[in-house]
């Protein structure tokens, strides 16, 4: 089974992974804005979120064979890389598997590290919507809202609701499976692994993810990397400061 994406523009091929109960569109007036400047762009959604397959496996290896697969069906070699969270995981995995495929690698607001997991009170939210009930995006949002108070939040996991049918709503992630398999999501980097070619991390100003002392763990793992903060962003820095993220990416490609 082959990965869904969104693909805009020509020229080198540049790959964007979303995190973890996101998808594609979250990308998509980046990914625009890249293909303007004369690139391929891959939007993709990974398995188990947005218009992907369905499966019950799901890992960090899975998910960099995946990408694989799919670089093997578009015929693409010699790839930009970028990944977030989640998918900034993938893209680590996938750089220190298959170097030879990768030209440049920019991972935002992830580290190698290992992270405890921490994102059930999401996932229960997301479990708790009935949509025997709900009969518009409103009525979601306002379940949601007693579990999650950050608009924002909201806003970006409701990007997963989609018609059913004329009268009901269901959502585009396999909810189970990620729940099931959440502690997946956290997982470090093997230990042994490098990519020797050229990083970029970008990390929010007001994000956790990245702290001081993982850049000497960034290192070992990729010796070429540089480490970029984002100003006025916190772990969503694409959405939050899009002209900088968009500076920082270009000045590195």
């Amino acid at each position: 089974m082959i990965l869904h994406s969104q693909i805009v523009g020509s020229g080198q091929a540049f790959v964007i992974l979303h995190g973890f109960l996101g998808m594609s569109d979250n990308w998509k007036t980046l990914g625009n804005q890249w293909a303007e400047d004369g690139y391929e762009v891959h939007l993709v959604d990974q398995r188990n979120h947005g218009r992907s397959f369905h499966s019950d496996d799901f890992s960090y290896k899975i998910m960099t064979e995946d990408l694989m697969n799919y670089c093997k069906e578009h015929n693409l070699t010699n790839i930009i890389l970028l990944g977030h969270s989640m998918g900034g995981k993938v893209a680590m995995q996938f750089a220190v598997m298959y170097p030879q495929m990768v030209s440049k690698l920019i991972v935002a607001d992830i580290g190698p590290k290992a992270y405890p997991s921490h994102h059930q009170d999401i996932l229960k939210a997301l479990a708790s919507l009935d949509f025997s009930t709900i009969k518009s995006r409103g009525d979601a949002e306002e379940a949601l809202a007693k579990y999650i108070k950050d608009k924002g939040t909201r806003l970006f996991l409701l990007k997963n609701l989609y018609r059913k049918s004329k009268n009901e709503f269901a959502l585009r992630i396999n909810l189970p499976v990620l729940s099931n398999k959440v502690d997946e999501i956290g997982k470090s980097l093997g230990e042994n692994y490098t990519f020797d070619g050229d990083t970029l991390f970008l990390k929010g100003e007001n994000s956790g993810y990245i702290e001081s002392m993982d850049e000497i763990l960034i290192k070992k793992h990729f010796p070429k990397a540089s480490v970029k903060t984002i100003s006025k962003a916190g772990h969503w820095l694409h959405a939050e400061n899009p002209k900088e993220f968009y500076e920082n990416v270009m000045n590195f490609i």
